[in-house]
């Protein structure tokens, strides 16, 4: 019995030609691929510098109780993260529950009653508008007295420089730049946008934090937003920086008085960073960062391919398949409802976990749409891993990211496309061959 790559594919529900139409495809991204791994080394070799600096020891490794007083782990562990992202301070918490939490920490604790803030690149992330209050909530900024203004982006993707011009004032206190597009299919913006950015809210206003949430973007380049002058940092631990192996937790770096600020708001006004248990998490913690540059590597060459699959097929994909990557996110308009539970059928059934189960659209906490979301993860939540979410609305996107390593984000994107050829909503090219 010969058992080889074909064997397998097979086995878990490729047919000959979505393979045949994949391995075409994947021979003409070998340059694309290489520049990934090259990146990947410089961020490699960047956490480590930052490791050994910090003086990382097996005592790093043991987590605390209680109070959570003089944890070696977290304090050494936040250095690490000031040191690799060249920041002054770090907070790095099992305690911060996700993305949208961290961020909300670093708002309310550095906004204060009768500031406003200032989006400069259009509409946040959905579950963010709650937070701010433009969809009123319990406990948002808006029941708090701090106002919230926007600035649309230009037709093009880029920033409407003289509207920012004027729609910044006196009490301006804080811009936030979301980095990645969110349930948008608008351009992921580069570290060296967010620079330009930033360096002209800073000659309007010198004294206005600015603040990227940078949730997808961790090590997809080698410099990071704090590089580019950004004061604030904020992202998950379970997207990028946890490599799939932190099991919650997020983080918020920058500069010190700002982090402390945002430390008195998760724990209690005069407790700061000093307290937060980490129990047993700082070992997954210190690897999954370590790993981080590699895993990511892995789902930048998914996300490419992704791109060139559904192109290929006439799709509208965002970025297309030769832009530059800027964060791991690839979003594909399908155009139907049908489209995107069908691709989103195919990412479960492609996954270590739960590949048995159909998902199916429902209303989520913090969405104005149903979402559907796949995703079998170790980590639930997890969108460093394969996973595919979209919301049931207009123009019907779905958004793929993910992928431990760069073969189970392979097979995730042929699994969607074999589901969708399956329910007749795809033909391949004549062949089954990228011709």
């Amino acid at each position: 019995m010969t058992v080889n790559t074909e064997t397998y594919y097979e086995k878990l529900g490729i047919s000959k030609e979505v393979l045949a139409f994949g391995d075409a495809i994947e021979k003409k991204l070998t340059e694309r691929f290489a520049a990934i791994d090259k990146n990947a080394e410089c961020n490699q070799l960047k956490v480590i510098a930052a490791m050994q600096d910090n003086k990382v020891n097996e005592g790093c490794f043991s987590g605390s109780t209680g109070y959570g007083y003089n944890d070696l782990g977290r304090e050494t562990l936040e250095s690490v993260y000031a040191s690799a992202f060249h920041t002054e301070s770090a907070l790095v918490r099992p305690q911060i529950t996700c993305g949208t939490h961290a961020l909300a920490v670093a708002l309310a604790g550095n906004l204060r009653p009768g500031d406003e803030l200032l989006s400069p690149v259009g509409k946040p992330y959905d579950t963010l508008e709650e937070v701010i209050g433009i969809r009123p909530s319990n406990g948002s900024l808006a029941e708090y007295g701090i106002t919230y203004k926007q600035v649309e982006l230009l037709e093009d993707g880029t920033f409407d420089y003289p509207a920012i011009r004027a729609a910044i004032h006196e009490k301006t206190k804080m811009v936030t730049i979301q980095r990645s597009k969110g349930y948008l299919t608008r351009p992921t913006f580069s570290v060296e946008q967010i620079g330009e950015l930033i360096a002209f809210v800073k000659e309007v206003k010198p004294d206005c934090i600015c603040m990227v949430d940078n949730c997808y973007g961790e090590f997809v380049e080698c410099i990071e937003p704090a590089d580019v002058g950004a004061d604030l940092m904020v992202g998950s631990l379970i997207k990028n920086p946890g490599g799939g192996l932190a099991p919650m937790g997020g983080y918020i770096a920058g500069k010190e008085k700002l982090v402390e600020n945002a430390a008195y708001r998760l724990s209690s006004p005069g407790l700061g960073k000093e307290v937060g248990a980490t129990m047993s998490v700082n070992r997954s913690f210190f690897q999954g960062f370590f790993l981080a540059p590699t895993v990511v590597s892995g789902a930048l060459k998914g996300a490419i391919f992704a791109a060139s699959i559904y192109e290929q097929l006439g799709f509208k994909v965002v970025p297309n398949s030769t832009e530059s990557r800027h964060d791991i996110i690839q979003a594909v308009e399908l155009g139907t409802p049908e489209g995107v539970i069908a691709f989103c059928k195919g990412i479960q059934a492609a996954s270590p976990v739960d590949a048995y189960v159909t998902p199916e659209p429902w209303a989520m906490p913090g969405y104005d749409s149903d979402v559907i979301m796949a995703a079998g993860a170790f980590i639930q939540g997890s969108s460093i891993e394969l996973s595919a979410d979209g919301p049931i609305k207009p123009p019907y996107a779905v958004y793929f990211q993910g992928g431990l390593t760069w073969y189970h984000a392979k097979l995730g994107i042929l699994k969607s496309l074999q589901s969708m050829l399956d329910e007749k909503l795809v033909t391949l090219p004549v062949g089954g061959k990228n011709e």
